[in-house]
């Protein structure tokens, strides 16, 4: 829809159950706001720090279906989220749709998580990951505005718009306040895209990377549970990959009804926490508790 045909009008949600989404993108800087005038509190900085996953996922969710109806108020939420993730929004498109949803986990995927030391799924592996993957992702995005700024010039100063603002935010509030903005700002940020990069590993390791996984269902971990009406259906991988611009609230009767028979069963968890407490915690002492690969080996490089 053209944005000068609805000026004047309020903006329009696709799916009413992105209220959910515009509840967590307010929640979280009034929660960040309150605190940095009256003072820190535990439960509300908790809060905070889920919150942060939640604008991960809504990120991620907003860039596969845009959100609004109208395009003056998708711009509008792509540089709120941008404020809220110190992140650029343009950055899921040649990280996550271009590469990630094309490969699948496969040989050609930049982050796939067997690229960095072996095919593994512990502890150690989940905390180094997002490092791993901010390496070898930047230059898929430098790449891409390269790529912008010689074709789509306009484009890329709306990325370098968004660059701006994160970098206008923090270095105003570090002007400000430089600990309240380490410690109700930049700190919740950099724990929301540690999450964020750690999800990949989290769906990935130890699923399979291979050829037939690349052309059937078995290149992604699914978790079932409270993650999902917390997290926007965060867990049912398969679903999203197999349908991507599918809305998220989609995904539970897809994954229920198509995908979640088809998958090894090795690869589909009941719950995310618990899932992470057996294999990153027990499993580092009890070796029958740890994940078993699903890839052949001649397909782990």
């Amino acid at each position: 829809m053209d944005g000068r045909s609805t000026r004047g009008r309020l903006p329009a949600l696709r799916n009413r159950r992105d209220w959910q989404s515009l509840a967590y993108l307010t929640a979280l800087p009034a929660l960040a706001a309150w605190q940095w005038v009256y003072g820190f509190r535990w439960p509300l900085y908790a809060l905070m720090l889920f919150l942060t996953l939640g604008v991960g996922v809504i990120h991620h969710n907003h860039t596969h279906r845009r959100m609004w109806r109208d395009r003056w108020a998708n711009r509008v939420t792509d540089f709120w989220i941008t404020l809220l993730q110190a992140h650029p929004t343009f950055a899921f498109y040649p990280a996550h749709v271009a590469n990630h949803h094309r490969y699948k986990h496969g040989a050609r995927d930049a982050a796939r998580t067997y690229r960095f030391g072996g095919d593994t799924n512990h502890l150690w592996g989940y905390l180094i990951h997002p490092i791993q993957a901010v390496w070898v992702l930047y230059p898929l995005f430098f790449a891409w505005l390269r790529r912008l700024y010689t074709h789509r010039r306009g484009a890329w100063r709306y990325c370098m718009g968004q660059y701006a603002a994160w970098l206008g935010l923090w270095g105003g509030l570090l002007a400000i306040d430089p600990v309240k903005a380490l410690v109700f700002v930049i700190a919740p940020q950099l724990h929301g895209l540690h999450w964020l990069l750690a999800t990949n590993y989290l769906q990935h390791a130890h699923a399979d990377g291979g050829p037939r996984a690349v052309a059937g269902l078995d290149y992604a971990r699914n978790f079932e549970g409270l993650v999902n009406p917390l997290l926007f259906n965060i867990g049912l991988h398969t679903a999203h990959h197999e349908h991507a611009r599918a809305h998220w609230s989609e995904l539970t009767r897809l994954h229920r009804d198509h995908y979640r028979a088809r998958v090894n069963p090795a690869l589909n968890e009941r719950g995310l926490v618990p899932y992470m407490f057996r294999v990153f915690v027990l499993g580092t002492f009890v070796p029958r508790l740890r994940s078993r690969s699903c890839m052949a080996p001649e397909h782990v490089r």
